[in-house]
């Protein structure tokens, strides 16, 4: 697609890895700007990147700047974002041609992060948790479009589950319509983000970075489209009690519910709030489990270029 040179860009480092074959991860950057406080977010993107690297493979982290499609920004930029925080648009599939088109910055979701790690030819990308079916979506209807781009978009997405403030039950339902393989690493349970339990199955549990880059590689050769949704329970270490992060979870949403949020300003409000109410626990856990993501996909990554 020749126009879209003119708002693609990948870096040098990144274009290189790729096309030699080398294994390269993608990662979001609305966890920079709307998943954490400054400068807590940059430390945490600029060691996401050193953890890949040290596991043999090539970061490139993932958003619009100046209404380019920016595929491996650069840590003064990754700084810009998180010191910048929430007056950068949060930015899924339906923004990205409005936001390039005014020349604005953007921090990728989910979803977007997906489409451009795609169109640079990437095909592993590691984050926190996905979005999903939000409690309540029956009357709401307020599911995110991480989904509908899971079943579209052929870039397999390392998680520690769906972010636990929404429905995963209905979550897991929506995917299993779309035709999305859902995979437990090393574990038979749905991994609920900040905790390792959700009394939830997978459809597979796969034990070895090599088995996860199988079948993805069979996916691939098939020519069916959509991703595969690997999920990583959180290191048992910084797994917080199932009962008390949910007690805390409704609390923050009840509040969110009173003050009318709505829309793609809910889960950044609730991350913040339960960061609040566990004293900043619930944040430490989510840094660990990102972490912990980054060294599956660069795993499964050198896996899948072999």
């Amino acid at each position: 697609m020749k126009d879209l040179e003119k708002y693609l860009v990948v870096s040098p480092e990144v274009r290189e890895a790729v096309a030699a074959g080398k294994p390269v991860v993608a990662l979001e950057s609305t966890i920079i700007s709307h998943g954490m406080p400054y400068p807590k977010n940059v430390e945490t993107a600029l060691t996401v990147e050193k953890i890949i690297r040290d596991c043999g493979a090539v970061p490139a982290t993932i958003a619009v700047i100046g209404g380019k499609l920016s595929v491996g920004i650069t840590p003064e930029q990754i700084d810009y974002l998180g010191r910048r925080g929430l007056a950068v648009t949060k930015v899924s599939r339906r923004d990205l041609p409005v936001i390039c088109a005014r020349g604005e910055d953007g921090a990728t979701t989910v979803a977007a992060t997906m489409i451009l790690a795609d169109m640079a030819g990437i095909r592993i990308f590691a984050t926190g948790g996905i979005g999903g079916v939000h409690r309540g979506a029956t009357q709401t209807m307020d599911i995110s479009a991480d989904l509908e781009e899971l079943s579209n978009t052929s870039v397999m997405v390392v998680c520690a589950g769906a972010k636990a403030i929404l429905d995963l039950g209905l979550t897991l339902e929506y995917l299993e319509t779309k035709g999305v393989p859902v995979i437990g690493y090393q574990t038979e349970e749905l991994p609920a983000f900040y905790t390792r339990k959700s009394g939830l199955k997978v459809d597979y549990r796969m034990d070895t970075p090599a088995e996860i880059a199988a079948a993805f590689r069979a996916k691939l050769e098939m020519g069916l489209k959509g991703s595969m949704l690997v999920t990583n329970p959180i290191p048992e270490e910084y797994s917080m009690d199932h009962d008390a992060i949910y007690r805390v979870i409704d609390e923050a949403i009840a509040k969110a519910d009173e003050l009318g949020i709505h829309g793609k300003a809910i889960t950044p409000y609730l991350l913040d709030e339960i960061q609040k109410l566990t004293g900043g626990e619930s944040l430490e856990a989510n840094i660990q489990l990102v972490y912990n993501n980054a060294r599956l996909a660069s795993a499964i990554a050198s896996e899948l270029v072999r």
